[in-house]
Formats: C-alpha cells, structure tokens, sequence
C-alpha cells in the first residue's frame, strides 16, 4: 500500500491522532512495536496561526517514527490552509484533515465531525489545503453526522476528487461519538466502489492484531487505523507475547523518552523541573489507562497517585509498587 510516494507495505496498521495520548515517547514505541504509520496530536489551525507555544510543540518529529503525519483541525478555511503551511515546515510525510473529532468543544464549533454539517465548505477547505502544499493531504471523517445523513459513500469520491492521497473513515456517526459499535459496512462500500481509487483505511473498535486482520479480509480496506486499545499498551500493534515485566519497563521507558524529548525542544524559560513534568503529563494517562495494572485490587487509589505525580522519580516508585502487587500475588497478565 502507499500513500502518494510513501510506502507501508501490505495490510498496514496505523496509530490514529489523538489529543494528550500520540505524544512524541508514544509514537516512537508505537512504531517499534510494528505501527506501520503514526500521527502527532491532533493540532488546531488557529492556534498554531496564532503562534500558541503549546500546540507549536505538537509539531515536534522526529526521524525514527517515519512516516508521520500531522493532523489539523479548523473551521475557517484561510485559518486551515494557513496552518497547512505552517506544518508542512515542521517536515512531516504528509498532512491529515480532522473532519470526525466529534467532541463539543469542536464539532459543537464546526470543525472536526462538525464539518459534515456543511459539506461544500469541508470540499472547499480540502480542495485549498491540497493546492497550498506539496505534501501528500488525506483526510480522516466519519460515517455522517447521524444516521439520517450516511453520506460516507458520496463524500469519498468528492474527497477523491479535491485530490486527497487517502481516507481513514471511522464506522461510527458524530451523533454516536464513542458509543455503540462501529460498523464498518459503509467501509467497505466505499472500499468497494469502482470509482475509488485512493487508499480507504478502516478504523473504529479494532483492539487487536486477529480483529484487524478480520477487517482486513472482510471489507478489503488498505489499511487499518488502531486508536483507543493502543491507551498504554504500545505493544497491541504486535503479535509478540510480552511479560508483566516487559510491559512496565516499556511504561518506564516511555517516560524516559517523553522527558529526553521534550528537553531537546525545550524553550528560554523552560526549567529541569518544568519539562519534566510536561512529560509526565505526556505520560501518565498512558499509565492510568493501560490494562497491565486491571489486575491489582483496589486501583483507584494507585491511579489518582499516577495522575498526581509531578517528578519522574515519584512515578517510577508509583510503577515499581505496582510491579511488587502483581508479583506478589502472581497475577495473570491481562
């Protein structure tokens, strides 16, 4: 499969862009483990047009997680292509557009999914960010805005025809957000359909390596895009049978690497301690979430510690407690 000139090989799988959890330590064990391509956080286009120093960060890569793209999100056009300029300095493979975020804060602004609501201006803005940079730009959206508007299989070809390289479609509507299944058989229609000539990648409730592999095989997709199972566990893009021990030196070393990071970008003003705690912040919702820890009894006191912690020193004591429970009480791996 390749996406312009960037080849992924057969039956890829991709880590989905997602807000506080694709940092930069995230992405780098994600493509380690087998993740064929990565993404940043999602960025939004006005921030990065008004020079906002937290999302400027977001545009961080580095050489070893290639290919990585950066996904935008905006609801004015001028703003968006603007900020497709901005990102195609930053030097990714290529430039996503979020038209499926369906949460309040910004498809209840009309960007993201809210976009679905007004159709010729989502074409206009796609159809100006791929005039405005020479990167391959593909797009990410979702079924419809509900499922009295299932418009997936229309909107594919004039995506196609504004001249995006691929489409990542979640089987899921915006009204739906997170809930419910994902159903992927508008997927596969739009993978089916002979006018379709770009790469369709399917994404929504794939949790493991067999559950993509079935998508695979059932609906044709060119690839697979992985989001919510990959919450600390890095890992879930190989077959490889990992210890208890393994995956919490992998916890460990993901916030090694956040830190070494961050510090390598860190501005005039930044302190040991205040970069540091940024990649804690980059870390510990990996940490609260990943399912190593579902066997220890009585978790939530740990996971509140997890999320308070503010040194790395103190969260490497939080892990290794953690590492003697489960030791202690021989508890299967989850």
């Amino acid at each position: 499969m390749k996406i312009g000139n960037i080849e992924l090989g057969e039956r890829p799988l991709f880590l989905a862009p997602m807000e506080d959890v694709t940092d930069i330590g995230f992405r780098m064990l994600c493509k380690r483990f087998g993740a064929a391509m990565v993404y940043t956080e999602f960025v939004s286009a006005e921030a990065l047009v008004r020079d906002v120093k937290t999302t400027i960060r977001k545009l961080t890569i580095c050489d070893e997680e290639r290919p990585v793209g950066i996904q935008i999100y905006g609801r004015d056009v001028e703003a968006v292509v603007e900020a497709a300029k901005i990102v195609e300095q930053a030097g990714p493979d290529l430039i996503d557009l979020n038209f499926g975020c369906p949460v309040k804060k910004v498809a209840g602004k009309g960007a993201g999914a809210g976009m679905l609501q007004n159709i010729p201006k989502l074409l206009e803005m796609t159809q100006k960010v791929v005039e405005a940079v020479s990167l391959p730009v593909t797009v990410k959206t979702r079924l419809g805005w509900n499922h009295e508007q299932l418009i997936i299989t229309e909107l594919a070809e004039q995506l196609q025809d504004c001249g995006i390289k691929a489409l990542t479609i979640h089987g899921r509507t915006r009204s739906q957000m997170y809930t419910g299944q994902a159903d992927w058989t508008l997927i596969g229609e739009v993978k089916r359909n002979p006018r379709i000539h770009i790469p369709i990648i399917g994404n929504g409730d794939i949790t493991s390596i067999d559950e993509a592999e079935a998508a695979f095989d059932r609906y044709g997709v060119d690839a697979v895009m992985i989001g919510r199972a990959t919450f600390g566990a890095p890992w879930v893009f190989s077959r490889k049978q990992l210890t208890i021990d393994e995956k919490i030196d992998i916890l460990e070393e993901q916030l090694r690497i956040n830190i070494a990071r961050l510090s390598l970008s860190r501005k005039p003003g930044d302190t040991d301690y205040s970069v540091e705690k940024r990649g804690i912040l980059h870390s510990r919702r990996h940490l609260a979430a990943t399912p190593v820890f579902k066997g220890i009894p009585n978790f939530r006191q740990t996971r509140i510690a997890m999320l308070r912690a503010e040194t790395k020193d103190e969260l490497t004591r939080i892990l290794e407690d953690c590492r003697a429970m489960l030791k202690q009480a021989s508890y299967l791996e989850p």
